[in-house]
């Protein structure tokens, strides 16, 4: 691969010329517009989505669509894609160090991450870098690395990322025979009946006038089934732990929502009850967090856990 220097409007960026790519075993399964963000990091999703349209990406010669599986020995046509360096470094080099202290497990076919709030997984929607684009900066020797699931931006605690295609499709499995057992800690306005142990809501997408996308328990929505156990009581707020037996998106904080007991700091689905209680706690975030995953996986037991960070903590030491 050549790489050429040139400087336009005082910022530096690399050109990168026509490359073609076999694709290894340890990458094979993966979809094409990931495996493009992996092998050019910071080249806008936009830009890699053009490329594939306009026919500039091919596969064995032929032209492809971004959700394409690419098959171990295949050929892969890289065209000519500029890099902004430094939007790269003001992005993705900002949270390395966050990340990098952040890493609860790291092993030859799985990263295990306990990601920071305010990062998203991935970048996209106006996002410039996330969770998954820093860390192939870091592990830019790494032919595949790919997100397992994901949590919400504001979410904090325990996210899987695999090094193995292998890995993925096995992990994947587990997820949808429910052989990853998550749980999450949240804090609820109100108190929280002892006898509300699950929330069986079917969840339906939907998207807002101004576009954002919403999620709300409707008859024609997904089969949805969250359990949940009380871990402390106050006057105001209960602390409890979620367990999602489906996956479906924004699941816990919508079956919250749904039995009358929002989540604090949930700037979509709170009433106002629940962000008065929230500014009077001075909480500046979504109070979720992956705590826990437990799952047996290539004849070895995981059981991961990840403390409340120590923001969280401190609020719950707070509350009167």
């Amino acid at each position: 691969m050549i790489q050429l220097s040139e400087k336009k409007g005082g910022d530096t960026q690399t050109e990168v010329k026509v490359e073609w790519r076999i694709v290894l075993p340890e990458e094979a399964g993966q979809r094409l517009d990931n495996f493009l963000q992996r092998v050019r990091g910071g080249v806008p999703k936009t830009r890699i989505y053009r490329a594939i349209r306009k026919g500039e990406v091919r596969v064995d010669k032929g032209r492809v669509k971004p959700d394409t599986r690419l098959e171990a020995g295949v050929s892969v046509r890289i065209p000519p894609l500029r890099v902004p360096e430094k939007a790269e470094a003001a992005g993705a080099a900002g949270w390395r160090a966050r990340l990098r202290a952040s890493i609860v497990r790291e092993e030859a076919t799985l990263l295990v991450v306990n990601k920071p709030p305010g990062l998203a997984v991935h970048g996209g929607s106006g996002i410039n870098v996330g969770l998954i684009e820093t860390l192939r900066a870091m592990y830019e020797t790494d032919r595949y690395l790919e997100l397992v699931h994901r949590l919400d931006r504001d979410t904090s605690g325990l996210l899987l990322v695999a090094r193995r295609a292998s890995t993925l499709r096995s992990l994947h499995g587990l997820l949808r025979s429910n052989g990853i057992d998550k749980r999450y800690l949240c804090l609820v306005s109100g108190r929280w009946p002892a006898h509300l142990k699950r929330v069986d809501a079917p969840l339906e997408k939907f998207a807002l006038p101004s576009g954002e996308r919403r999620v709300k328990v409707a008859t024609s929505g997904r089969q949805s089934l969250t359990t949940f156990r009380v871990v402390r009581r106050w006057s105001s707020a209960t602390l409890i732990e979620a367990k999602p037996v489906t996956g479906r998106t924004h699941q816990i904080r919508v079956h919250c929502q749904h039995a009358g007991f929002p989540i604090l700091g949930d700037a979509k689905y709170a009433d106002d009850a629940a962000v008065r209680l929230a500014d009077n706690l001075r909480l500046k975030r979504l109070f979720l967090h992956a705590a826990s995953l437990n799952f047996r996986l290539e004849e070895q037991n995981y059981a991961l856990e990840a403390d409340l960070p120590t923001e969280l903590q401190r609020l719950l030491d707070a509350i009167p």
